[in-house]
C-alpha cells in the first residue's frame, strides 16, 4: 500500500490545528469536530498515520483545513509575511550596502564543506529523541560529541531500542561514509545556485516555483516543500501555494534554503533578506519566513566578519531583519541569554526543550532557529563545537548540523581550517538528484558560487 507522506488530508488536520493554537488562531471547535467525528491526532514522527482513513473522514479534512486557514490570528499584527510590513517592524533594519566580494573560492568552499559535515553529522540520529542521542554517543565514548557517530560498539539492546535512521544509516555512520549522500540540505542549495546562473539576483516567487517543477523531483521534498509542489501542480499560485492546506508554513524548509542568499550578498544582509523572502514565501509564511531571512542576513554579514568573535555580530545582524516581537525573535534571544548563562551546554538544551517541545513539532522553525543560535553562541563560532553541540540537542539534527556548521565553516575563511577528520570522508563529492550537479566536488561548487558574487547571472 502507497501512503504518501506529509500531503493526506487525515494526516495534515492534527499539525493544522497545532500550528493554529501557535499562531494566534483559536482552533477548539474545530478540534473537537474532527474528535468527535472519529479523527486522529498527526502523526508524532512519520509522515503518514500507518492507515488510511475512511472517505468520510479525509473529506471532512479538507473541509477542516480550509476553514482553519480563514480563522482570523491575534497575532498577525506582530507577525506579518509581506516584506514591506516586515520591515516597518524592525527599527534597525540594516542600511543597503554595496557588499563585497570574498577574496577567492576558498571562504564558499569552506561554507560548503561545513555545511555538508554539519548534515552528515546529523543524519544518523534524524527523528531520534534527545536521550537516545545522548545514550547512543555515550556508548561509543562519543560524548560530548567530538566527531562522527559509529555502530560500533554500541550494545545491541540500546541500537535495538534506539534504530539509526533507516534511510541515513547505510551512509552517515563512520564506518560507511564514502562521500557525501544526497539530502535535502545540499539539494536546496544547489537548485538556488541554478536559480541565479538563471535569472540573477532579482529572480521572483514564481522564478522558484518554475525551477522546482524543472529540477526538483517532488520525492525529494518534504513537508512544506511537498505541499507547495502539490499546490502548483494544482494551478495554485505563489504566495497561496504556501497557506493552502499547508500546516508545515513555519516549519524549517526555507532557513534549509537560505545559505545561498547570504553567501551571494556578502557584507550586505539586507539584501541576503530581502533575496530569502522572495525564496522562502514559496512554501511558508510568518515565523518560516523569518527564520530564512535571519539566517541569510547572519551569513551575509559572515562572508566579510573579521575578528574572533564574529559569530556574535552575526547573529546581532540577523535579529535586525525580523519582527523583534515576533515569536522566533523571542526564541532566539533566549536562546542567546541561555548559551550566554550556562556553562554546560546539555543544561541549555534541557531548558530549551522543556520550553519548546510540549508545543511545537520536532521540524518547527521556531525551536530548532533557537538552537541553532544557541550552539553558535555557546562555541563562539568555533567550527567542531558549533555543529556537535547543534546535532547533540536534537530536534532537526540533519538541517541544524548543516546551517551551523555552514556559518561556522564560513568564518574561517578557508576549508584547511576545517579539521580532517570532519572533510576527508567526504572525499570532494556530492551525491544529489538536482540537475548535473551528481559527483560534483565542492571546490568545483564554491567557484560556481563565487563566480555569482556579487556579479549577477544574465536573464535568459
Amino acid at each position: 500500500m502507497l501512503r504518501l507522506t506529509w500531503v493526506q488530508p487525515e494526516d495534515l488536520i492534527g499539525h493544522e490545528l497545532r500550528q493554529a493554537a501557535l499562531d494566534g488562531r483559536e482552533p477548539s471547535a474545530i478540534a473537537a469536530r474532527w474528535r468527535a467525528a472519529g479523527g486522529g491526532e498527526a502523526p508524532l514522527r512519520a509522515g503518514a498515520s500507518p492507515e488510511p482513513a475512511s472517505q468520510y473522514l479525509r473529506t471532512l479534512a479538507k473541509d477542516l483545513l480550509d476553514e482553519l486557514a480563514d480563522l482570523p490570528s491575534s497575532l498577525q499584527d506582530d507577525e506579518p509575511t509581506d516584506l514591506e510590513k516586515i520591515k516597518s517592524l524592525c527599527p534597525n533594519w540594516p542600511s543597503q550596502a554595496e557588499g563585497g566580494r570574498a577574496a577567492g573560492a576558498a571562504p564558499y568552499e569552506a561554507a560548503w564543506l561545513g555545511r555538508a559535515v554539519g548534515c552528515l553529522l546529523g543524519k544518523p540520529v534524524e527523528k531520534l529523541p534527545l536521550e537516545a542521542i545522548r545514550q547512543l554517543a555515550e556508548a561509543t565514548g562519543n560524548w560530548p560529541l567530538t566527531t562522527y557517530f559509529t555502530a560500533k560498539g554500541v550494545p545491541g539492546e540500546l541500537a535495538a531500542e534506539y534504530p539509526w535512521n533507516r534511510r541515513s544509516a547505510k551512509t552517515s555512520l563512520a564506518e560507511n561514509i564514502d562521500g557525501m549522500p544526497e539530502d535535502d540540505d545540499l539539494n536546496y542549495p544547489l537548485l538556488n545556485l541554478l536559480l541565479i546562473q538563471r535569472h540573477g539576483k532579482a529572480f521572483t516567487t514564481t522564478d522558484v516555483a518554475r525551477l522546482w517543477l524543472d529540477e526538483l523531483p517532488p520525492g525529494r521534498t518534504f513537508t512544506a516543500e511537498r505541499i507547495a509542489h502539490r499546490n502548483l501542480l494544482l494551478g495554485i499560485e505563489p504566495p497561496h501555494t504556501a497557506r493552502h492546506r499547508n500546516p508545515f508554513r513555519e516549519w524549517i524548509g526555507a532557513l534549509i534554503r537560505a545559505d545561498v542568499h547570504g553567501w551571494t550578498n556578502p557584507g550586505d544582509p539586507a539584501a541576503a533578506a530581502e533575496q530569502a523572502h522572495r525564496d522562502a514565501t514559496l512554501t511558508h509564511t510568518a515565523n518560516g519566513v523569518y527564520a530564512a531571512m535571519f539566517t541569510a542576513a547572519a551569513i551575509a554579514q559572515a562572508a566579510t566578519a573579521t575578528g574572533s568573535h564574529a559569530i556574535h555580530d552575526c547573529l546581532s545582524t540577523g535579529l535586525t531583519v525580523i519582527p523583534a516581537n515576533s515569536r522566533l525573535s523571542q526564541a532566539i534571544r533566549h536562546a542567546i541569554r541561555l548559551a550566554q548563562t550556562h556553562e554546560d551546554f546539555d543544561t541549555i538544551v534541557d531548558a530549551l526543550h522543556a520550553t519548546y517541545s510540549p508545543t511545537h513539532h520536532w521540524v518547527h522553525a521556531i525551536p530548532n532557529t533557537a538552537l541553532i543560535t544557541a550552539a553558535l553562541t555557546h562555541a563562539d563560532g568555533d567550527f567542531t563545537g558549533s555543529i556537535c553541540r547543534a546535532v547533540s540537542g536534537g530536534w532537526d539534527t540533519d538541517s541544524n548540523g548543516a546551517t551551523a556548521g555552514g556559518i561556522a565553516a564560513l568564518l574561517t575563511g578557508t576549508p584547511a581550517a576545517l579539521p580532517d577528520r570532519w572533510t576527508a570522508p567526504l572525499k570532494n563529492r556530492l551525491a544529489t538528484s538536482v540537475a548535473d550537479f551528481n559527483g560534483t566536488g565542492f571546490d568545483a561548487l564554491a567557484q560556481l558560487t563565487h563566480e555569482l558574487t556579487p556579479l549577477e547571472a544574465t536573464r535568459p
